[in-house]
Order: C-alpha cells, then structure tokens, then sequence
C-alpha cells in the first residue's frame, strides 16, 4: 500500500511580515511547499495578489503596515481567526533609505526606526500569546549592523537595534519556551537596488558589492529562506543568535 509523503513542515502554521516580495516570499513559498500554512503580509494589494498566485491555497495575505500599531493589532486578530496558533513567526518587514548622513531628514530617521525596529517589536508582542512552546521567532537584521556602509546610516541604526532585541526578547521569552534569533543577509539579489535607484548608479553598486564580497556574488533570496527555516524549526537549542547569509562578508 502506498503512503503519501507528508512535507516536513506539514500541519505547521506561519507569519511572515513582508512576506509578499524577495526573500519573504521565497521563505513563504519554502514551507508552503513542504506542508505549511502561512500568512503573509505587505503593503500593497497588488503584490499581494501577486503573492498569493505562486503560493496556492495554504497561504492568506492581507495588507498590514508595518510601522502602525492598530494595524499589528488587527494583525493579530486576523492571525487568530485564521490559525488559532502559531509555529513560527518571521519579521522581515522592513525599508532601506539610500541617503548620506548629512541630508538625512527627521522624516526619514522617523521612517525607517518605525518600521524596521518599532514594528518588529510591536509585532512580537502582539503576536507572542499566540505562539506555542517550541515556536521560534525570526528577526530580519543586516550585515550593515557591523560593517558601516555609506548612506545607510539610519537603516544600520535600525538594524543594530533589533539585533540588540533579539537577544533581550529571547532571554525574556525562554519561560515560554519560545526562541528568538535573527537572519542577517549581505547583499542578496532582491531587486531592491534596481528599484530605490537610477538604473546606472543600481549597476554601480551591485558590481562593487559583488567585488568586494569574499565569494564574488550575491546571494540569493532562495539561500535566506533556508537559513530563516532552519532558525525558525531546526535550530532547537539556539536563541538569541544572529545568523549572518553574506558569502562571508561580515565574517572573513
């Protein structure tokens, strides 16, 4: 008698911030495939729709702002009318703002602090009654929160911040038998250079990304949604942690 194969992530349920496009898409995409449901969220209704169409029946989408409190809250409202509770959640909403520090606003500073750092904080705390023991929470930080890259002076700020969250939520969430870590990507081939800058400057930059990183590339969205499962599921005795996917930039 034959048996279905179940996918090692079957019976699962996920959300995923900034889950419509790049490496939050492909993570969706990854467990959506090996069994799981999950929730996506994003800005836009149209990326959304777009989403949905690669991942099928076992996802939903709605649209959330990251930085808005009253919508992380109807966030998880909607999470528990869909899911009842969660396995796993990845916070990889997020912005990049390419300004040099001289010209940067408070309108900016403002933009990036609230959706890079006080939406993910936000967002684990309105969510973390939902998640069973065991979970794992995932947060997206940057290899600029150790490198100090040019003009990305308040997105590195942001970044480092949740790196210094990661470790402070998993300490207080251990009695819940809760894990937190982080991903932290190099230069990964999202589009998000082509799309935040002149099509030559775009180029430019991407051929001194990739020169300057030890292994000569970039990395691929497919290879952060690897690392976010493993940290999220398999990483059991792991928290606190930040995992860096850069082709070694961070590190040698």
């Amino acid at each position: 008698m034959s048996t279905v194969e179940k996918g090692k992530y079957e019976g699962k349920r996920v959300v995923i911030t900034g889950g419509s496009s790049g490496f939050g898409l492909k993570t969706a995409k990854l467990l959506v495939d090996e069994g799981a449901r999950v929730l996506v969220t994003g800005r836009t209704q149209s990326t959304l729709d777009s989403a949905l169409k690669q991942l099928g029946n076992n996802a939903v989408a709605i649209v959330s702002d990251a930085s808005s409190l009253s919508d992380i809250e109807a966030l998880a409202t909607r999470v528990k009318a869909e899911f009842g509770t969660i396995d796993a959640l990845f916070v990889n909403a997020g912005v990049t703002r390419f300004v040099p520090f001289e010209s940067v606003t408070e309108e900016v500073y403002d933009e990036v602090l609230a959706i890079n750092t006080k939406g993910p904080y936000f967002t684990v705390q309105k969510l973390v009654p939902l998640l069973n023991e065991g979970s794992g929470v995932v947060l997206t930080t940057s290899v600029a929160n150790v490198l100090g890259i040019p003009m990305i002076s308040a997105y590195a700020a942001s970044k480092a911040a949740l790196r210094s969250m990661t470790r402070s939520l998993a300490r207080e969430l251990l009695p819940r038998k809760i894990r937190v870590n982080a991903v932290s990507p190099g230069p990964i081939d999202t589009g998000i250079l082509d799309r935040s800058m002149p099509a030559e400057a775009a180029e430019q930059t991407k051929a001194q990304m990739r020169q300057e990183n030890p292994m000569l590339r970039f990395g691929e969205p497919s290879e952060v949604a690897k690392a976010v499962a493993f940290l999220a599921f398999d990483a059991t005795y792991t928290t606190g942690a930040e995992f860096p996917v850069d082709g070694g930039g961070s590190q040698i």
